[in-house]
């Protein structure tokens, strides 16, 4: 193994239980040339300056032909990219307007005025637990909350989640750069459905707006309005999967981690105020992103005494960078009191997390309530059996044993 193959280390499956390694090794080298032409950067100086850098695009559509990296499912000329994949002006034009119902400055109490029913939604899902020997946290738990979330958020019927499941999952593994062409067809072809059935709710939403984002959105389209209805479409679809992935390996990740430092989740069970810095360790520690496969400069960028091409790939390894021993002390230490703790877990720059407020809001409902209720949970695997996904990187199953649970 040389630094010229860290690439396919990364991705490669065996790896992706402890991929920290690899990170540290790629850090000896802030920006490493890989044998393909892929370029990794890997040390958190370096990943937030690039993230700020209007000069690196998310847009595919500026990658040289033949740069090394993946093809990704948003390459389907059937719907316009999402606006994670869109540079300013388009950006900004389809976030912020994607924005006005969800948060400020327009909507500054719709999520508040959600908490109430994700606090009822943890607690059914709580006391579904009552009577098991053995629960599976992904399956049981973090999984149905994001997703009953984001239905609530959306406007998304939750009785379809068996529908737009499958299609998902399948869109979200088009990050995955070992996919393969084949693997990228399946998604794109899993984006087209999800895509038709996402436009016969929008044109249902218009007629019958109901609650959730989607109804004021699609008032907004068509002639003068702030999008068109197929850039709505590409919007609800990177909202109903980002809202949802991203979230399950959160929760995930720190149940795992706190199971793994029982010295710290005895505390945290006697202090529930300290959810708020432990799930920002968490997003430090294990973030549910792992890094960012989609980059192209748009002219040659110099950077750490590399110069990255123009139209080359780049991956921004947010992992490795919220390790770095530059800027974190201790960074393979668990430490809820760390201080300091700008994390790159929901990336920088201006296409950081659209729904991080609602991901962050979940988690401090949930874990407190899980951890409460269950009594002495062990880990029955270690490690779990992870996610194929090497960019969305979290337990596909984490099976916990308990001792049933205390009362409500």
């Amino acid at each position: 193994m040389t630094l010229g193959t860290m690439s396919a280390q990364i991705v490669d499956f065996a790896n992706r239980a402890d991929p920290y390694p690899l990170y540290a090794a790629l850090r000896t080298s802030p920006v490493t040339r890989q044998d393909d032409g892929l370029y990794l950067v890997s040390t958190y100086y370096e990943v937030r300056s690039l993230a700020a850098d209007p000069r690196l695009s998310n847009d595919l559509r500026n990658r040289a032909p033949g740069a090394a990296g993946p093809a990704v499912t948003e390459e389907d000329t059937n719907l316009p990219p999402s606006f994670l994949f869109q540079d300013p002006p388009g950006h900004d034009r389809l976030r912020n307007a994607a924005m006005r119902p969800f948060g400020p400055p327009h909507s500054p109490r719709f999520l508040h005025d959600l908490r109430g029913e994700l606090a009822k939604v943890v607690a059914d899902l709580s006391d579904a637990l009552e009577g098991k020997d053995e629960i599976d946290v992904v399956d049981d738990f973090a999984y149905p909350l994001p997703v009953t979330a984001i239905c609530k958020v959306l406007g998304v019927p939750r009785e379809d989640e068996p529908r737009f499941h499958g299609w998902a999952d399948t869109v979200a593994s088009g990050l995955d750069p070992s996919g393969g062409e084949s693997g990228v067809e399946k998604a794109q072809q899993a984006r087209r459905e999800l895509g038709a059935y996402l436009s016969d709710l929008i044109d249902t939403k218009r007629r019958h707006p109901g609650s959730g984002i989607l109804g004021p959105l699609a008032r907004e389209t068509g002639p003068g309005g702030t999008m068109s209805t197929s850039e709505l479409v590409a919007t609800s679809i990177l909202l109903l999967i980002a809202g949802h992935e991203t979230t399950v390996n959160l929760i995930s990740n720190a149940t795992l981690t706190l199971l793994r430092h029982p010295d710290i989740l005895d505390r945290f069970r006697k202090e529930p105020g300290l959810a708020v810095p432990l799930i920002e360790e968490v997003l430090r520690y294990e973030p549910p992103v792992q890094f960012i496969p989609f980059t192209t400069p748009l002219t040659d960028i110099d950077i750490a005494g590399t110069t990255i091409p123009k139209g080359s790939q780049v991956w921004l390894l947010l992992a490795s960078a919220n390790r770095d021993p530059k800027r974190f002390e201790n960074p393979d230490r668990f430490d809820p009191d760390r201080e300091d703790n700008e994390h790159l877990g929901f990336f920088t720059g201006i296409h950081y997390c659209f729904g991080a407020p609602l991901a962050r809001m979940e988690a401090q409902l949930a874990l407190p309530q899980l951890f409460r209720r269950i009594k002495n949970p062990r880990l029955l695997a270690d490690p779990p059996p992870y996610r194929v996904n090497p960019v969305l990187r979290g337990p596909r199953h984490l099976p916990v044993a308990i001792d049933g649970l205390t009362a409500p």
